[in-house]
């Protein structure tokens, strides 16, 4: 018999909202394994929309207590894009964009690039109001993040 631990394969659905761009912003994660569902949420003041879209992945893997397999479904493609496609250039220019810029949400995308490797992670997006179910419901957590900035 085999002492190695199955990994645990966790769905999670984000989403962020912001009322006005910048201003009171929310992010809201709904996590799904085998029959069991758990959601979070949380808000920042004055903020943007993709700060919240990209809190939301960083409190959702940091949430894991041990490492999973995990699909990540974000109806944000700056998200979904930005792990996928352009992290890897930001890190090799220094954190400038192929325009030499310096990269928006610095800081978001250094906490992010940290905690990837702790996990296997397989990146889904999601046309948000779209009617998807669970993309639906981390919309609504997300706003519920907001309301104690409004």
């Amino acid at each position: 018999m085999s002492n190695t631990k199955k990994s645990l394969t966790v769905d999670i659905y984000t989403d962020g909202a912001c009322s006005g761009n910048p201003g009171p912003g929310g992010w809201g994660i709904l996590f799904r394994y085998n029959d069991v569902e758990k959601t979070l949420c949380g808000g920042e003041k004055n903020t943007t929309n993709n700060r919240m879209e990209l809190s939301a992945v960083i409190h959702a893997l940091n949430s894991l207590t041990r490492r999973c397999t995990v699909t990540v479904h974000t109806d944000s493609q700056y998200v979904q894009r930005g792990v996928q496609e352009w992290l890897p250039n930001w890190k090799k220019r220094n954190w400038r964009t192929a325009g030499n810029k310096p990269v928006k949400n610095k800081d978001l995308w250094e906490q992010l690039d940290q905690i990837l490797s702790q996990h296997e992670i397989n990146w889904i997006w999601v046309k948000g109001h779209s009617d998807h179910p669970e993309n639906d419901r981390a919309d609504a957590l997300a706003r519920e993040g907001m309301l104690p900035y409004l």
